[in-house]
Protein backbone atom coordinates (compact mmCIF):
# COMPACT_ATOMS: atom_id res chain seq x y z
CA UNK A 1 0.00 0.00 0.00
CA UNK A 2 1.18 3.36 -0.89
CA UNK A 3 1.53 5.88 1.32
CA UNK A 4 0.70 9.73 0.51
CA UNK A 5 3.89 12.05 0.98
CA UNK A 6 1.85 14.85 1.67
CA UNK A 7 -0.83 13.40 4.18
CA UNK A 8 2.14 11.81 6.29
CA UNK A 9 3.71 15.17 6.54
CA UNK A 10 0.52 16.97 7.57
CA UNK A 11 0.18 14.12 10.11
CA UNK A 12 3.48 14.27 11.87
CA UNK A 13 3.04 17.94 12.03
CA UNK A 14 -0.12 17.58 13.68
CA UNK A 15 1.62 14.92 16.03
CA UNK A 16 4.39 17.62 16.78
CA UNK A 17 2.04 20.29 17.32
CA UNK A 18 -0.17 18.69 19.84
CA UNK A 19 2.84 17.63 21.68
CA UNK A 20 4.39 21.07 21.92
CA UNK A 21 0.98 22.29 22.97
CA UNK A 22 0.32 19.32 25.13
CA UNK A 23 -1.11 21.37 28.52
CA UNK A 24 0.36 21.01 32.04
CA UNK A 25 -2.23 18.44 33.63
CA UNK A 26 -2.82 18.97 37.07
CA UNK A 27 -1.84 16.72 39.74
CA UNK A 28 -4.47 13.48 39.58
CA UNK A 29 -2.57 11.61 42.16
CA UNK A 30 -3.01 14.57 45.18
CA UNK A 31 0.12 14.28 47.32
CA UNK A 32 3.37 15.74 45.00
CA UNK A 33 2.79 19.79 44.44
CA UNK A 34 2.37 21.11 41.25
CA UNK A 35 5.87 22.98 40.24
CA UNK A 36 5.35 25.15 37.71
CA UNK A 37 8.04 25.83 34.95
CA UNK A 38 10.16 28.71 34.97
CA UNK A 39 12.10 30.83 31.99
CA UNK A 40 15.98 30.28 32.58
CA UNK A 41 19.02 31.81 30.34
CA UNK A 42 20.04 28.09 29.80
CA UNK A 43 17.02 27.06 28.93
CA UNK A 44 16.42 25.13 25.56
CA UNK A 45 19.28 23.91 22.93
CA UNK A 46 20.93 27.27 22.73
CA UNK A 47 20.54 28.28 26.54
CA UNK A 48 23.79 29.37 27.94
CA UNK A 49 24.19 30.70 31.79
CA UNK A 50 24.20 34.17 32.55
CA UNK A 51 27.59 35.10 34.39
CA UNK A 52 26.12 38.00 36.20
CA UNK A 53 23.38 35.81 37.73
CA UNK A 54 25.82 32.88 38.82
CA UNK A 55 28.19 35.42 40.80
CA UNK A 56 24.67 36.82 42.58
CA UNK A 57 23.65 33.40 43.44
CA UNK A 58 26.89 32.52 45.38
CA UNK A 59 26.40 36.02 46.99
CA UNK A 60 23.15 34.40 47.99
CA UNK A 61 24.67 30.99 48.57
CA UNK A 62 27.80 32.41 50.61
CA UNK A 63 25.58 34.82 52.92
CA UNK A 64 22.48 32.37 53.66
CA UNK A 65 22.74 29.03 52.42
CA UNK A 66 26.38 28.10 53.29
CA UNK A 67 25.68 28.88 57.48
CA UNK A 68 24.16 25.14 56.64
CA UNK A 69 25.05 23.41 53.32
CA UNK A 70 28.63 22.51 51.22
CA UNK A 71 29.05 22.19 48.06
CA UNK A 72 32.05 19.65 48.74
CA UNK A 73 32.13 18.29 45.04
CA UNK A 74 32.93 21.92 44.07
CA UNK A 75 36.22 23.46 44.23
CA UNK A 76 37.27 26.61 44.68
CA UNK A 77 38.99 26.89 40.96
CA UNK A 78 35.55 26.34 39.18
CA UNK A 79 34.47 29.85 40.40
CA UNK A 80 37.02 31.16 38.26
CA UNK A 81 36.42 28.72 35.31
CA UNK A 82 34.96 29.70 31.76
CA UNK A 83 31.32 28.93 31.87
CA UNK A 84 30.54 29.98 35.40
CA UNK A 85 30.58 32.85 37.51
CA UNK A 86 34.17 33.52 36.49
CA UNK A 87 35.26 35.80 39.40
CA UNK A 88 38.90 37.01 39.23
CA UNK A 89 40.97 34.18 40.41
CA UNK A 90 43.29 36.73 43.27
CA UNK A 91 39.52 37.64 44.83
CA UNK A 92 38.35 33.64 44.79
CA UNK A 93 41.90 33.16 46.45
CA UNK A 94 41.91 35.51 49.20
CA UNK A 95 37.90 34.15 49.76
CA UNK A 96 38.96 30.16 50.10
CA UNK A 97 41.79 31.60 52.53
CA UNK A 98 39.34 34.14 54.60
CA UNK A 99 36.38 31.32 54.55
CA UNK A 100 35.47 29.95 57.82
CA UNK A 101 35.54 26.20 57.50
CA UNK A 102 38.89 24.85 56.81
CA UNK A 103 40.19 22.26 55.66
CA UNK A 104 41.50 19.40 57.90
CA UNK A 105 44.87 18.10 56.70
CA UNK A 106 47.61 16.23 58.04
CA UNK A 107 49.15 14.73 59.51
CA UNK A 108 52.06 16.63 60.49
CA UNK A 109 55.31 15.94 61.36
CA UNK A 110 53.61 14.79 64.84
CA UNK A 111 51.35 12.62 63.42
CA UNK A 112 48.45 14.86 63.70
CA UNK A 113 45.87 16.40 62.09
CA UNK A 114 45.61 20.02 61.56
CA UNK A 115 43.15 22.90 60.54
CA UNK A 116 44.51 24.87 57.28
CA UNK A 117 42.76 27.46 54.92
CA UNK A 118 41.65 26.42 51.59
CA UNK A 119 43.33 26.86 48.01
CA UNK A 120 41.76 27.03 44.90
CA UNK A 121 42.14 22.91 44.82
CA UNK A 122 40.26 22.59 47.84
CA UNK A 123 36.50 21.87 47.91
CA UNK A 124 33.83 24.47 49.45
CA UNK A 125 32.97 22.78 52.53
CA UNK A 126 30.19 23.25 54.68
CA UNK A 127 30.33 24.17 58.80
CA UNK A 128 30.24 20.71 59.90
CA UNK A 129 32.67 17.92 59.82
CA UNK A 130 29.94 14.76 59.39
CA UNK A 131 26.58 13.91 59.37
CA UNK A 132 26.20 13.21 62.84
CA UNK A 133 27.97 16.62 63.56
CA UNK A 134 25.52 18.81 61.69
CA UNK A 135 22.27 16.28 62.81
CA UNK A 136 22.95 17.42 66.31
CA UNK A 137 22.90 21.03 65.57
CA UNK A 138 20.25 20.95 63.90
CA UNK A 139 17.85 19.39 65.97
CA UNK A 140 17.85 15.75 63.87
CA UNK A 141 17.83 17.38 60.94
CA UNK A 142 20.33 16.42 57.97
CA UNK A 143 21.45 19.63 56.28
CA UNK A 144 22.70 18.11 52.71
CA UNK A 145 25.18 19.10 50.53
CA UNK A 146 23.95 21.18 48.20
CA UNK A 147 26.37 20.33 45.27
CA UNK A 148 24.58 18.10 42.94
CA UNK A 149 21.28 19.17 44.52
CA UNK A 150 19.74 20.53 41.18
CA UNK A 151 20.11 17.02 39.74
CA UNK A 152 18.99 15.28 42.46
CA UNK A 153 15.67 17.14 42.59
CA UNK A 154 12.89 17.23 39.78
CA UNK A 155 8.97 17.88 39.87
CA UNK A 156 6.94 14.86 39.60
CA UNK A 157 4.54 14.11 36.26
CA UNK A 158 1.03 14.55 37.46
CA UNK A 159 -0.70 13.36 34.02
CA UNK A 160 -2.44 10.43 32.91
CA UNK A 161 -0.36 6.86 31.89
CA UNK A 162 -2.02 7.86 28.34
CA UNK A 163 -0.05 11.22 28.27
CA UNK A 164 3.21 10.64 29.61
CA UNK A 165 4.60 9.72 26.16
CA UNK A 166 3.33 12.62 24.48
CA UNK A 167 4.87 15.04 27.90
CA UNK A 168 8.39 13.20 27.48
CA UNK A 169 8.59 13.90 23.79
CA UNK A 170 7.94 17.27 24.66
CA UNK A 171 10.64 17.62 26.72
CA UNK A 172 13.05 15.65 24.49
CA UNK A 173 11.90 18.08 21.98
CA UNK A 174 12.49 21.36 23.82
CA UNK A 175 15.58 19.84 25.56
CA UNK A 176 13.84 20.36 29.01
CA UNK A 177 16.28 19.65 31.46
CA UNK A 178 15.93 22.93 34.24
CA UNK A 179 13.36 20.22 36.45
CA UNK A 180 15.69 20.83 39.50
CA UNK A 181 16.26 24.55 39.42
CA UNK A 182 11.96 24.91 38.80
CA UNK A 183 12.17 22.43 41.90
CA UNK A 184 14.54 24.89 43.81
CA UNK A 185 12.83 28.10 42.80
CA UNK A 186 9.64 26.32 44.00
CA UNK A 187 10.78 25.34 47.06
CA UNK A 188 12.16 28.59 48.24
CA UNK A 189 9.42 30.19 47.59
CA UNK A 190 6.71 28.48 48.70
CA UNK A 191 6.62 29.33 52.74
CA UNK A 192 3.40 30.35 53.16
CA UNK A 193 0.82 30.43 55.62
CA UNK A 194 -0.80 27.44 57.02
CA UNK A 195 -3.66 26.61 55.18
CA UNK A 196 -7.42 27.20 56.79
CA UNK A 197 -9.88 24.55 56.60
CA UNK A 198 -13.77 24.11 57.43
CA UNK A 199 -15.69 20.64 57.12
CA UNK A 200 -18.74 20.42 55.39
CA UNK A 201 -21.47 17.61 56.25
CA UNK A 202 -20.01 14.92 55.00
CA UNK A 203 -16.48 15.62 56.91
CA UNK A 204 -14.64 16.72 53.85
CA UNK A 205 -12.22 19.98 54.32
CA UNK A 206 -12.75 22.77 52.22
CA UNK A 207 -10.86 25.40 51.85
CA UNK A 208 -11.32 28.90 53.46
CA UNK A 209 -12.70 31.34 51.45
CA UNK A 210 -12.87 35.00 50.90
CA UNK A 211 -16.29 34.67 52.57
CA UNK A 212 -14.66 33.56 55.52
CA UNK A 213 -15.92 30.07 57.90
CA UNK A 214 -19.31 30.91 58.23
CA UNK A 215 -19.13 30.51 61.94
CA UNK A 216 -17.49 26.77 61.65
CA UNK A 217 -14.92 25.43 63.37
CA UNK A 218 -11.30 26.47 61.50
CA UNK A 219 -8.70 24.10 61.07
CA UNK A 220 -5.21 24.62 60.17
CA UNK A 221 -3.76 21.35 58.09
CA UNK A 222 -0.34 21.15 56.64
CA UNK A 223 -1.64 18.69 54.44
CA UNK A 224 -5.42 16.82 53.92
CA UNK A 225 -5.89 12.80 53.24
CA UNK A 226 -9.30 12.26 51.91
CA UNK A 227 -11.28 10.16 53.56
CA UNK A 228 -12.23 6.82 52.00
CA UNK A 229 -15.88 5.00 52.28
CA UNK A 230 -17.67 7.82 53.51
CA UNK A 231 -15.10 8.55 56.56
CA UNK A 232 -14.25 12.31 57.37
CA UNK A 233 -11.11 13.55 55.94
CA UNK A 234 -7.84 13.60 57.65
CA UNK A 235 -6.41 17.06 58.86
CA UNK A 236 -2.38 16.21 58.84
CA UNK A 237 -1.36 19.28 61.21
CA UNK A 238 1.98 20.65 61.19
CA UNK A 239 4.67 19.64 63.10
CA UNK A 240 6.71 20.62 65.90
CA UNK A 241 9.68 22.58 64.74
CA UNK A 242 8.75 22.26 60.92
CA UNK A 243 7.82 25.02 58.56
CA UNK A 244 4.49 24.64 55.96
CA UNK A 245 6.14 24.51 52.25
CA UNK A 246 3.44 24.18 49.63
CA UNK A 247 6.45 22.64 46.84
CA UNK A 248 7.58 20.24 49.32
CA UNK A 249 6.05 16.91 49.26
CA UNK A 250 3.89 16.88 52.72
CA UNK A 251 4.23 20.25 53.01
CA UNK A 252 5.77 20.04 56.03
CA UNK A 253 9.87 21.14 55.99
CA UNK A 254 12.36 21.13 58.76
CA UNK A 255 14.22 23.69 56.98
CA UNK A 256 12.77 27.31 57.63
CA UNK A 257 12.39 30.20 55.46
CA UNK A 258 15.90 31.55 54.57
CA UNK A 259 15.27 33.79 51.75
CA UNK A 260 13.04 37.64 52.34
CA UNK A 261 12.78 40.61 50.55
CA UNK A 262 16.58 42.51 51.10
CA UNK A 263 18.28 39.33 52.63
CA UNK A 264 21.19 39.56 50.36
CA UNK A 265 22.84 42.85 49.34
CA UNK A 266 23.81 42.49 45.54
CA UNK A 267 26.64 44.62 44.23
CA UNK A 268 25.76 48.08 43.01
CA UNK A 269 26.02 49.51 39.74
CA UNK A 270 28.31 52.62 38.51
CA UNK A 271 24.72 54.67 39.57
CA UNK A 272 25.12 53.27 42.87
CA UNK A 273 21.78 51.07 42.84
CA UNK A 274 22.06 47.93 42.67
CA UNK A 275 21.12 46.26 38.82
CA UNK A 276 18.47 43.57 39.58
CA UNK A 277 15.56 44.00 42.47
CA UNK A 278 17.02 42.62 45.91
CA UNK A 279 13.66 40.67 46.19
CA UNK A 280 12.37 36.87 47.84
CA UNK A 281 11.83 35.82 43.81
CA UNK A 282 14.92 37.35 42.80
CA UNK A 283 17.07 35.59 45.47
CA UNK A 284 15.38 32.27 45.29
CA UNK A 285 16.54 32.89 40.98
CA UNK A 286 19.91 33.48 41.27
CA UNK A 287 20.36 31.09 43.57
CA UNK A 288 18.83 28.37 42.25
CA UNK A 289 20.37 29.18 38.61
CA UNK A 290 23.87 29.32 40.72
CA UNK A 291 22.71 25.41 41.68
CA UNK A 292 22.06 24.10 38.23
CA UNK A 293 25.51 25.37 37.34
CA UNK A 294 27.08 23.85 40.51
CA UNK A 295 25.69 20.25 39.49
CA UNK A 296 26.48 20.98 35.92
CA UNK A 297 29.43 23.17 35.56
CA UNK A 298 29.91 22.36 31.84
CA UNK A 299 26.71 22.52 30.25
CA UNK A 300 28.06 26.05 27.85
CA UNK A 301 30.97 24.41 27.23
CA UNK A 302 28.68 20.87 26.58
CA UNK A 303 26.08 22.82 23.84
CA UNK A 304 28.84 24.69 22.05
CA UNK A 305 30.51 21.46 21.16
CA UNK A 306 27.00 20.19 20.61
CA UNK A 307 26.60 22.35 17.80
CA UNK A 308 30.19 21.73 16.21
CA UNK A 309 29.76 18.33 15.81
CA UNK A 310 26.24 18.87 14.18
CA UNK A 311 27.67 21.52 11.78
CA UNK A 312 30.65 18.68 11.20
CA UNK A 313 27.98 16.33 10.86
CA UNK A 314 26.24 18.49 8.33
CA UNK A 315 28.96 19.60 6.10
CA UNK A 316 30.16 15.62 5.71
CA UNK A 317 26.96 14.78 4.63
CA UNK A 318 27.17 17.42 1.95
CA UNK A 319 30.09 15.93 1.35
CA UNK A 320 29.42 12.71 1.04
CA UNK A 321 26.38 13.59 -1.11
CA UNK A 322 28.08 15.40 -3.28
CA UNK A 323 31.08 12.69 -3.93
CA UNK A 324 28.57 10.02 -4.29
CA UNK A 325 26.56 11.75 -7.12
CA UNK A 326 29.76 12.89 -8.57
CA UNK A 327 31.23 8.91 -8.70
CA UNK A 328 27.76 7.64 -10.21
CA UNK A 329 27.07 9.77 -12.80
CA UNK A 330 29.55 7.74 -14.55
CA UNK A 331 27.68 4.72 -14.33
CA UNK A 332 24.90 3.85 -16.13
CA UNK A 333 21.66 2.41 -13.68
Amino acid sequence: MKINSKASLLLASGVLATVLAAPETGNAAGSAPHIERQQWSFSGITGTYDKAQLQRGFQVYQNVCSACHGLERLSWRNLVEEGGPEFPEEAVKALAAEWPNQITDGPNDEGEMFERPALLSDPIQGPYKNEKAARAAQNGAYPSDLSLMAKARNPEYHGSVFAHPTHMLRDILTAYQEGGSDYLYALLTGYKDIPSYVRDDKGHLKLVGAEGAGGKKVETCASVVPGEEGRPDECVQLAEGMSYNSAFPGNQIAMPAILSDGAVEYIKGPDGKPQVPETLDQHARDVSAFLRWAADPHLNRRKATGWQALLFLLVTTVLLFLGKKRIWSRIEH
